[in-house]
Parts: C-alpha cells; sequence; structure tokens
C-alpha cells in the first residue's frame, strides 16, 4: 500500500517535471549577472528609480521586482504603513469590552539609519537591477555577521510576522530556561490552533525537543508548552515584548507567543531580520535551523517518529544554514532564510508575499543570489541594531493607521497547482520523500508554506 502510495506521488511528480524544468536540482537557479543600474544616484527620492526589464541573456526570466519603475519614470509616492493592512477574518477582533489596540509608537528617527525610514525600494546607488519575480510587499536583505543591511523594500512597514515570531518565542527561551528542563505535554497542547508536531497528555518533553519542534516543524503545540513553562501565555507575551524592545525591534508587538494572529500583532522585516541575526549567534539554534530530520518522542501508546524541517531552502538552496516559513490567512506567506557563501552569511526576510510570479522560496533565493553577486564593498542602505536606540523622544502612537495597504489577493488552488512547475525535479522529490519519511498526526498540516486546509480562519501553518 505505502509503495503504490509512493509510486503514484512518483508518478505525478515526473508529470509536473517532464521538460526543461526538470534540472534535479532543486530551487537551482544561475547566478544573477544584472545589467548595471542607468541610474547610479536615483536614490534622492524613497523608492528605488533604476529598475527595469531585463536585458535578453540574463538567466531569470519574467518580471521585474513588482513595483519598480521603469528606467526614467518617476519613484512612486509613497508612506511607511504604521499598522498592518485590515485583517480578512475574525482573528484580530479584542475582548468583549476590550478597545482594538492602537499602533506602536512611531521612533523620531528610523532604527537602523535615515534609510530604513524610506518606503518603496530602498537600493545603494549604482548598484546592478533587483532580480525579477520579488513580489513581496515588504522585505530585507541583510549581512548576518556585520549586520549591514545591503537593500530592502518598506524595511519599517509594519506586517503581521505569521510564525516567524516563533524566532522571537525561541529567543526568549534560550535566554530564560534551562535546555533539559522536562515539560509534561497537556490536551490544551494537542487541540492548539494551526500546525502541531505532536505536543500531548502524556508526553515528556525537554525544552530543547520542544524548541526543535516549534523551529524545524513551526509547532503551536511547542509553543504553547513552552509559554506555560515560562510562566504562562501573558508572562510570555510580555517576556517576548521586553526582549524585542531591548534589541531595538520596535516594530514588533507579539499577540500570540506561535505567531498566530491575534489583537495588535505587529513586526517588520527589519525587525525580523535583527531578532533572527541574533537568534543565529545561539549554538542550539543554529543546530536546529540546519538539521533536516530528527526523532519525535511518542506519548502514551503512540510511537515516536520523525519530523522534517519546513525550511524548503534546506533541500533547494546549496548552502542554506538556517530559516523560518509562516502562513496565516492575514498575513500571507512569510518567511526567513539565511545561506553561506564564499566566507559571506547573508539573510533575507521576506513578508506578506504571495506565490506569483514564482514561490516565494525561489523569491528568497533571487534575493540571495543577488546578494552574494554584491561587491563587498558597497554602501550599506542601514544596519541591523543590537539594542534600543538612544531617542529623544518616539512619535505619539497614531490612532488609527493612515492609509493601510488593501490585503493582498488571496491565491486560487490554480495558481498553486502552476506555481509547482516551475520547482526542479530534486526539489519536488526531496521534498515528498521528507514529507513520506516525516508522519504526523493524522490531523496535521502537512505543506508548512501552504494555508491550513481546516476550517479554522486563522490557523496557521
Amino acid at each position: 500500500m505505502v509503495g503504490a502510495r509512493v509510486g503514484g506521488l512518483l508518478c505525478a511528480v515526473f508529470v509536473l517535471v517532464t521538460g526543461p524544468v526538470m534540472t534535479g536540482v532543486a530551487l537551482a537557479q544561475p547566478p544573477v549577472t544584472p545589467t548595471p543600474n542607468p541610474s547610479p544616484n536615483g536614490h534622492a527620492t524613497p523608492a528605488h528609480p533604476g529598475h527595469g526589464q531585463p536585458k535578453p541573456g540574463q538567466p531569470l526570466a519574467g518580471q521585474p521586482a513588482a513595483g519598480q519603475p521603469k528606467p526614467g519614470q518617476p519613484a512612486p509616492k509613497c508612506t511607511v504603513p504604521v499598522a498592518p493592512p485590515p485583517p480578512v477574518d475574525a482573528s484580530e477582533r479584542p475582548h468583549p469590552g476590550e478597545p482594538p489596540p492602537t499602533p506602536l509608537p512611531v521612533p523620531a528617527r528610523p532604527v537602523g539609519g535615515a534609510r530604513m525610514g524610506e518606503c518603496g525600494f530602498v537600493m545603494p546607488a549604482g548598484v546592478p537591477l533587483l532580480p525579477p519575480g520579488i513580489g513581496a510587499a515588504s522585505w530585507v536583505l541583510a549581512d548576518l555577521d556585520s549586520g549591514a543591511v545591503l537593500a530592502a523594500r518598506n524595511p519599517h512597514a509594519r506586517e503581521r510576522p505569521a510564525s516567524t515570531l516563533k524566532v522571537l518565542t525561541a529567543l526568549v527561551v534560550m535566554r530564560k530556561l534551562d535546555l533539559s528542563t522536562v515539560v509534561e505535554g497537556t490536551a490544551q497542547d494537542a487541540n492548539i490552533d494551526g500546525s502541531r508536531v505532536g505536543v500531548g497528555p502524556g508526553g515528556r518533553y525537554t525544552v530543547r525537543q520542544l524548541l526543535t519542534g516549534l523551529i524545524m516543524n513551526s509547532g503551536n503545540d511547542a509553543a504553547n508548552a513552552l509559554a506555560r513553562e515560562l510562566g504562562g501565555v501573558p508572562t510570555t507575551l510580555r517576556l517576548m515584548s521586553e526582549t524585542a524592545g531591548d534589541l531595538g525591534a520596535l516594530d514588533t508587538r507579539p499577540a500570540t507567543p506561535s505567531g498566530l494572529d491575534g489583537p495588535g500583532m505587529s513586526t517588520s522585516a527589519y525587525d525580523l531580520a535583527l531578532i533572527y541575526r541574533l537568534a543565529m549567534r545561539e549554538r542550539v539554534f543554529q543546530e536546529i535551523s540546519r538539521t533536516r530530520l530528527t526523532d519525535w518522542p511518542g506519548r502514551g501508546d503512540l510511537p515516536g517518529f520523525k519530523i522534517s524541517n519546513d525550511n524548503p531552502l534546506l533541500i533547494g538552496y546549496k548552502g542554506t544554514i538556517g530559516g523560518k516559513t509562516g502562513f496565516t490567512d492575514d498575513a500571507r506567506h512569510t518567511l526567513i532564510v539565511a545561506a553561506e557563501r564564499g566566507g559571506r552569511r547573508l539573510a533575507v526576510v521576506m513578508m506578506r508575499a504571495e506565490n506569483r510570479p514564482v514561490l516565494v522560496a525561489q523569491q528568497a533565493a533571487r534575493l540571495l543570489d543577488y546578494g552574494f553577486a554584491l561587491p563587498r564593498g558597497v554602501k550599506p542602505v542601514g544596519t541591523l541594531v543590537e539594542s534600543r536606540p538612544a531617542e529623544p523622544e518616539a512619535a505619539a502612537a497614531y490612532e488609527a493607521p493612515a492609509s493601510a495597504p488593501p490585503p493582498a489577493p488571496v491565491e486560487s488552488h490554480e495558481d498553486r497547482i502552476k506555481s509547482l512547475g516551475v520547482i526542479g525535479g530534486g526539489a519536488l522529490l526531496g521534498a515528498l520523500l521528507s514529507y513520506l519519511i516525516a508522519r504526523r498526526r493524522p490531523d496535521e498540516p502537512g505543506d508548512p508554506d501552504l494555508p491550513d486546509p481546516s476550517p479554522t480562519p486563522h490557523a496557521e501553518n
């Protein structure tokens, strides 16, 4: 029966990847060799004006990064959103009698440097064209070692993090808890919304095992168990908020330890980049982030099983050293990924992204290729801070966002099927084999980068 299932799946993969897309290398792309920017000093306005269509012969086909003006066109006017777009479901509705949270105060000076306060594309002068197909509403490309921000789009735009917020949860756990402490699972853990790694009553897990389930498999049940060990959800959220503030992540207000949407949830690509950079200094976080497959303990009469890493670039992008995926209906796709090449470690954070014109993972891979191709001496557009900057005072919180951007269009099933065709055969085969090996609970969602098929509108994978 299992053999028939595997054989049928592999046949389906073969049909999808026959022809020129069957490269045998997951998400493989040739190095980006883009044309020089025709307007080297085209950054007097916030949005980057020097980007247009790729010339014939460029290795990446498709459209330029979404929203970039063509050469000679003026940069569009824009504002930095002080709050995420309006929710599409009821997940952020306050409890009866509670007012909706107002947006966080806006710092008087942009954290990370003056250019981090710009909207639109924030690029160094004279750099090559961005690769095509980058459609995320907000993103940051940064050097993990120096903290230099190499390029960005709307770096301080407030967005929802989805499961990428688990990096902040993990950072708090690593600083506050003994990794050898044993935590008992509960029915509440087992019944939590969204993705679950397999925590439940009768199970006994070390803090390190729960961290593994949190980062590798995006377990909301692991987040709930860790929050309980920290003193409960309210205490955990307070610790997360205090940690974010101490680090200088002033766009970040957690509403849940797992990243599930809730009233007032907010962060930015810039904040997630600096949080991830500091988390990657922790040895245990590095080890978990790059692990592809590991054992998960059983509980009661349920035997143990294998779990796999949700990061698609661990299989599909050479040099990947870690990352974190996320999705909710309100946040859309979010992704953090880091890679090492030629002695450099770069990270990409993408927020409010869609799997078109290419998969979000491929968009991140293109940005990594772009970053590795930049000269080492290129002047950064900002810096990832490590502590709260000294501020004369913060601007008062807005009563409501001045002009919140509209929600990103929801992908259709047809869009998802079409997007699968651009992945190399190795990516699909590797992902399917990992999925089949990594058994999950029967009610567990299977694809971390696709919406939860359960009826719960805000559940996250």
